[in-house]
């Protein structure tokens, strides 16, 4: 989760730097390089590549840039038992031919996604090390349904970045800190941090990251890829380790918009364990990767609050409003949503009130196996193992919603209402109405800032962004490449009402078929300050 209202939120933003431009790292030839979902999957059916051959390149390619070389440390594990089912994926294409468009496919998915194999689930914390969920995240069972491989776990910022006002994002006791594989002094950006710097640095094709504020969005900011926070309940939760009922979902990051819409659809599904998901159902978004999506639609520009925090950004994103003009789209400028800022502290209470109810409930239903059974025991785990788990920041996050009450309270439930009302009714649904509007745009976060273990997360990391408003909502929102910034990647935000998914692929489909910005990282020691 992204650290909101000072606390929350790590919109991604500039950090003045002082250090002399240092050379990119050179980098072995990758014959998998920016490679998308549709590509493999030629080469599979051609015979060039099978499911097996693509996992040993990205196991070697996680080898190389992760584990050694830049050191990314994306990655928390790989799955021991890829290679073995990437066999049983080429015998069935063989035999009865591909499942669909990710038969084959490997995958990395956040390490807060439980899977019942030989793999982890823990958080990013060493007081999960060693714990067995019971079964499979829906989502991933949605996924092995698909015939994707799971190639094995990203690494994260703790918790999902709920454990102190004070954290460097991307940093987890059992996954050290991740870096951004533009710049490696510079920070990835939380919570999805290693899915992000992973999809960038072609460690695999596509990735799932999870959000309860900015946690997709903004790792997919400053990492330049792809990235798409749904609907609440167009992916189900069950199988996540939470943060807040309200507000959490999983989804894709990519490199490509037509790639997140593949895997966002093989996700999606509605899930007995979750109530949310009723509305669910089979998605095909296929039907909306249409280059000419911008024609004609009218896309009002959210200025207040969301501009002027970031040179850089406000320039990007001006050009990115001129490039949707041009290509047909009906500017309404500024479409301002009156209610944003006016939940932000409310925002942070309600997911104390939630991390401690749905921290023990998930702890619950790991069962007796589990290291620890409630977040108090979490608790005192790190305070036994401050020397791991403490060595940078404390838990006085986690110590103020282990004082919270139940869910009855009342603060909780006006709260909660309260804050429904003015980033929905009173805020997107009311925006949108009063214009007419497709969706909304506004920048997604700045480039990307240094990564500070003495004083946590710096530069702008906090400035507003329009993860906040969607993540209240409920609403889906995705962040596309923008361009570059000293070397930095830039993006811009679509977002709008529920349910809009296929609306916002198609605008963000044909503003990257016009713009084309995404390129892949150098590896470089440090930003490039020899040029904007």
């Amino acid at each position: 989760m992204r650290r909101l209202a000072r606390v929350l939120l790590v919109a991604a933003s500039a950090a003045v730097a002082v250090l002399a431009q240092a050379p990119a790292r050179p980098q072995a030839r990758f014959d998998l390089d920016e490679a998308t979902v549709a590509d493999l999957q030629q080469r599979m059916a051609s015979g060039r590549e099978t499911a097996r051959s693509l996992v040993e390149q990205y196991l070697a390619r996680i080898d190389a840039i992760d584990r050694n070389g830049p050191a990314l440390h994306s990655v928390i594990e790989t799955n021991p038992d890829a290679l073995m089912i990437a066999d049983a994926l080429d015998a069935e294409r063989k035999n009865r031919g591909p499942r669909g468009p990710l038969h084959g496919i490997p995958v990395l998915i956040k390490d807060n996604i439980a899977t019942a194999d030989r793999m982890q689930s823990t958080a990013g914390s060493l007081a999960l090390d060693g714990s067995k969920p019971p079964k499979d995240a829906f989502i991933v069972e949605r996924l092995r349904a698909a015939g994707a491989i799971v190639l094995g776990k990203t690494n994260l910022s703790e918790w999902a970045n709920f454990r102190s006002s004070h954290s460097t994002s991307g940093w987890s006791g059992r996954g050290g800190q991740t870096r951004n594989p533009y710049a490696l002094d510079r920070n990835p950006s939380g919570s999805s941090s290693g899915s992000g710097a992973a999809v960038a640095a072609n460690l695999c094709v596509v990735a799932v990251g999870t959000e309860t504020d900015g946690s997709i969005v903004s790792p997919s900011n400053v990492n330049g890829v792809v990235g798409i926070k749904p609907t609440l309940g167009l992916l189900s939760r069950a199988g996540i380790v939470p943060l807040a009922h309200s507000q959490d979902t999983a989804g894709p990051m990519a490199r490509t918009v037509a790639d997140a819409a593949v895997l966002l659809a093989a996700m999606a599904g509605a899930d007995p364990d979750d109530a949310a998901t009723r509305r669910s159902g089979t998605r095909d978004f296929s039907a909306a990767l249409n280059r000419n999506g911008l024609r004609g639609a009218r896309l009002g520009v959210v200025r207040n609050r969301l501009f002027g925090y970031s040179p850089a950004a406000d320039a990007m994103a001006e050009k990115a409003i001129d490039d949707m003009k041009a290509a047909g789209a009906v500017i309404v400028d500024p479409a301002n949503i009156p209610t944003l800022g006016k939940f932000d502290e409310s925002e942070l209470d309600v997911l104390l009130y939630e991390f401690k109810s749905d921290l023990n409930k998930y702890l619950l239903w790991l069962g007796p196996a589990s290291p620890v059974h409630s977040l108090a025991d979490v608790i005192a785990f790190n305070e036994r193992h401050k020397d791991r788990e403490m060595p940078y920041f404390d838990q006085e996050l986690m110590q103020q919603a282990e004082r919270k009450g139940p869910l009855t309270d009342q603060q909780y439930r006006t709260e909660l209402a309260r804050n429904h009302q003015l980033s929905r009714t009173l805020g997107i649904d009311k925006t949108m109405a009063q214009y007419r509007l497709d969706a909304l745009v506004a920048p997604t976060g700045g480039p990307a800032w240094l990564t500070d273990l003495v004083n946590g997360d710096g530069g702008t990391a906090t400035a507003a962004s329009p993860s906040t408003v969607t993540a209240v909502a409920g609403y889906p929102h995705i962040t596309i490449p923008a361009g570059f910034d000293h070397g930095l990647p830039v993006g811009i935000s679509f977002f709008g009402k529920a349910w809009s998914e296929a609306t916002l692929i198609k605008l963000a489909y044909a503003y990257e078929q016009a713009t084309k910005h995404r390129r892949p990282p150098a590896f470089a020691a440090t930003a490039d300050l020899s040029r904007p």
